[in-house]
């Protein structure tokens, strides 16, 4: 039974009247808000453990933004850096708000007035150079808006993360994000050839955009992984491939995650790798067929025949096997190649080839994941993602220690029915992989629910590092997992890091 949820109390802004004045008189009214809902949608991203539960049902922010800004081009955002250096205000960036680091939350303790600097006006394609395969697109512009212009002239950027309907390219780049379709057009740093941003001592970029170049350190490097804190990225050069001649989905079954996992360990060594590979363990392939939409009449025959021949004739156990899901894209003698290969190395691996559909529905079921998990909070459950990236030696312990620490941790807070927790390897590379967890409970009847969510939370990152996992694969860092910082990188480094921020 869903119980009613709260109303934030918003606390009033704290108001610098000389910035004030001079943002009002140099810019258009509909470009500042100090409306209390604008405000607070601005001080949270989409982390569930102290933002999303929070604001349904716990305790009210104790701080949030003091005023919104909608900037519309790039001088628009250097005149409201201008200011705010004028003034000593706090600016912070703010693209598609799907940060699950909590790097969006503001210190109870800021004394200074807080600015949230929203880029999403600034979302236009300025140019596309079709001799040479690039596009200037401004931070601002939603994934699907980006995908969709490059579209109708034929061509594509290939960067597909979960969140494309709602992040923006200056947030894949501010958190050096990765895509589902990486294996053939690469991560983020590997489709941006040129970064603008505007910091306080002035623009940060290269004066043209150079397909390689050796020109000693390259300030550029410096702004992926940046997460908003050495200035506003304004627009981006990337590189641009034509739109495939033929996309196509498969799928596999295996009998267990230990056998999917040499599977990919194999087909990470070869020249079949598709767009897109993706293996699924026993506790998520059985909620995506959860998910499932009731088949009827033949299509319900056929499935069921599919049912008997997996588990009676083939043997498999219904709670040990694990799914895979490829999408292959590129010209038909490209795709032909893969989807011979890689079903023949399936077959050799155990494996039975799972058909189109069903890839087709397990790639797109990542798509839905954030509206289930915000659907279940309406019923006091909280639910949150974590990744990871491993060396392959260490996959199997990495995902055990996990596994174990949440089931021990339950207990001893003493939470109702039994937690949840499955994990994905959507992402592979020649020496180690992404590993996506999912992990949820029951929390009604818990007091400060949020903060023990977010203690476990910490625990599991915490025992993932012990096992040889990194701080994040592509969620970054941001207040949640600043703590570990000092795990992973030496102290000159964060010094040198801290020496270019003052800079």
């Amino acid at each position: 039974m869903r119980e009613e949820k709260k109303k934030q109390e918003v606390p009033d802004p704290t108001v610098d009247d000389g910035f004030l004045d001079e943002v009002k008189s140099r810019f258009k009214d509909d470009q500042i808000s100090l409306d209390a809902q604008d405000r607070l949608v601005h001080s949270h991203g989409q982390l569930s453990v102290d933002e999303i539960y929070r604001i349904l049902y716990g305790a009210s922010f104790k701080r949030v933004v003091d005023l919104v800004f909608y900037p519309q081009g790039e001088e628009d955002v250097k005149g409201i850096i201008g200011l705010a250096n004028e003034h000593n205000v706090c600016l912070v960036p703010y693209g598609g708000g799907t940060n699950v680091s909590g790097a969006l939350g503001c210190p109870v303790e800021e004394q200074r007035m807080v600015v949230s600097i929203d880029l999403r006006r600034m979302n236009r394609i300025l140019w596309i150079d079709e001799q040479n395969y690039m596009a200037c697109v401004e931070a601002g512009i939603l994934g699907k808006q980006l995908e969709m212009g490059l579209e109708e002239k034929g061509y594509t950027c290939g960067h597909d993360p979960d969140s494309v309907e709602f992040s923006t390219l200056g947030g894949w780049i501010a958190t050096n994000a990765s895509g589902m379709k990486k294996n053939r057009y690469g991560n983020i740093e590997d489709i941006v050839e040129n970064v603008s941003m505007v910091s306080p001592n002035g623009k940060i970029e290269q004066v043209d955009p150079i397909t390689r170049a050796s020109i000693g350190i390259t300030p550029q490097n410096i702004l992926f992984g940046s997460e908003g804190n050495l200035g506003l990225i304004t627009k981006a050069i990337l590189k641009l491939h034509k739109k495939p001649e033929l996309k196509k989905y498969n799928s596999a079954v295996f009998p267990d995650w230990g056998t999917g996992v040499k599977f990919l360990y194999e087909l990470s060594k070869t020249s079949f790798i598709p767009a897109s590979v993706r293996l699924v363990d026993n506790v998520q392939f059985r909620f995506g067929q959860a998910l499932k939409p009731k088949s009827g009449g033949m299509k319900k025959y056929i499935d069921n025949l599919k049912k008997f021949m997996v588990i009676n004739i083939k043997g498999f156990d219904p709670y040990q096997m694990c799914a895979s899901t490829f999408v292959m894209e590129g010209s038909r003698e490209e795709v032909a190649y893969q989807e011979k290969n890689i079903s023949k190395l399936a077959k050799e691996h155990g494996g039975l080839i799972g058909g189109p559909e069903n890839g087709k529905r397990g790639y797109m079921l990542t798509f839905a994941i954030a509206y289930v998990r915000d659907f279940l909070t309406d019923f006091h459950v909280i639910g949150e993602t974590m990744e990871t990236s491993v060396p392959w030696s260490k996959i199997h312990g990495t995902c055990q220690a996990a596994s174990e620490k949440l089931i021990k941790l339950h207990s001893k807070h003493k939470f109702p029915g039994n937690p949840y927790m499955s994990y994905r390897i959507p992402q592979i590379y020649h020496t180690g992989v992404c590993i996506y967890f999912m992990l949820g409970m029951s929390v009604k009847g818990i007091p400060h629910a949020e903060d023990v969510f977010g203690s476990i939370e910490h625990e599991i990152r915490k025992v993932i590092m012990e096992n040889g996992g990194s701080i994040s694969h592509h969620h970054g860092v941001g207040k949640l997992r600043k703590d570990f910082m000092a795990d992973t990188l030496s102290q000159s480094s964060i010094d040198l890091i801290k020496n270019i921020k003052k800079v």
